[in-house]
């Protein structure tokens, strides 16, 4: 007899599925440890937290849980519009800036076309063209790095979308401003650039392309941002798609109503008032970069210098040394999903967090 199973879309048994970083009490009820002791280097989140302000601001808002939100986001919109210099109309809102890749899909991908990626790319990527049935084509690193020359190479009349991460996610590596315009200009104008900004507030000289948005100067550009890592606003999932008005209106036919919920909402217009919040993050991001790098220099620990809020480490059978550092409290992320078995990636924590993740870190290599 058969069962609901017979009727599953058959696409979806090689699916791809993402692995987040484990959860503080999921860890702390496997091995035994107080909550409290541990410490999450393991998904990028910003070591403060939220802005006061946005706090205050969330708390307020939880009164108001019983009246829909505003289903268009629209104060949201035109405060962010504001600070960017652009206008409502080129922004989308999302469920976390993966939504807003999700709407590239809906938008441009099908069974027949292709999206081009470069090696070590963000998990989704992969997951959206999975799921939309698109082909991935993945062009080879270079030092950790997108192969922009090469990516341009590997664009055929079947391509539909090319994405790229600057920052990268997860090496930590940057593309040049000169390699970015290489991009823009090469791309043949019916194939979408998705230019996910995740980490771009990390960046001391990011690549700005908000006036080529301005301008209209590329209707095939879209940029991804989120309020997850410079904001602290992760478990909010609020991210955002920057874009000419044409495209964003399309994108918007395939948006779920209320995507954003009300607190969403109220924590990022207060985040957005909070410019001490993301100096504050960005100075001590700073710190705790140049702080792993060199300890991993004087360690001889092979490492790939960041632009992000992470490091990646190549420490040896990285499953193993993850394992280590968990049992004692310090849960970092494994890297052998994107072909770096070897590697760790380490989130940038408080002084005192990075401290005790290098410590234990070296301690475990000791004992190996």
């Amino acid at each position: 007899m058969k069962d609901l199973s017979s009727r599953l879309t058959p696409f979806l048994a090689s699916l791809p599925v993402y692995v987040p970083g484990r959860p503080i009490e999921d860890v702390a009820h496997e091995h035994g440890l107080d909550p409290a002791s541990i410490i999450k280097l393991a998904s990028n989140e910003n070591p403060f937290g939220p802005s006061p302000k946005a706090i205050a601001a969330m708390e307020k808002a939880v009164r108001q849980l019983h009246l829909y939100p505003d289903g268009s986001a629209s104060l949201l919109k035109k405060r962010l519009a504001h600070q960017l210099g652009l206008e409502p109309t080129n922004l989308i809102l999302g469920n976390g800036s993966n939504e807003i890749l999700e709407f590239v899909g809906h938008v441009i991908l099908q069974p027949g076309v292709e999206i081009v990626v470069p090696e070590f790319c963000f998990a989704v990527y992969p997951i959206v063209s999975a799921l939309f049935g698109a082909r991935l084509v993945t062009v080879p690193a270079v030092d950790f790095g997108a192969n922009i020359p090469a990516m341009l190479q590997a664009i055929t009349p079947a391509t539909a979308a090319v994405f790229l991460a600057n920052p990268n996610n997860p090496t930590g590596t940057r593309s040049s401003g000169a390699a970015i315009q290489s991009l823009l200009d090469g791309v043949p104008r019916d194939v979408l650039i998705v230019m996910d900004e995740a980490y771009v507030e990390f960046l001391d000289d990011a690549v700005d392309l908000l006036p080529a948005i301005r301008a209209g100067a590329y209707p095939n550009l879209i940029l991804c941002r989120t309020f997850s890592k410079i904001h602290g606003l992760a478990g909010l999932r609020l991210g955002y798609g920057i874009a000419s008005p044409s495209l964003i209106a399309t994108m918007e036919k395939v948006r779920q109503p209320f995507n954003i919920n009300s607190i969403a909402q109220a924590g990022a217009l207060a985040a957005l008032e909070d410019f001490d919040h993301p100096t504050r993050t960005r100075d001590n991001n700073r710190l705790g970069i140049a702080y792993f790098q060199q300890a991993f220099a004087s360690l001889s620990l092979p490492f790939v210098p960041s632009y992000a809020n992470f490091i990646l480490v190549k420490t040896g059978n990285g499953s193993a040394v993850f394992a280590a550092l968990q049992k004692r409290g310090v849960i970092t992320r494994p890297m052998g999903g994107y072909g770096l078995p070897d590697w760790l990636r380490i989130s940038v924590g408080t002084p005192a967090e990075n401290a005790r993740c290098l410590n234990t870190l070296r301690e475990i290599l000791a004992e190996a």
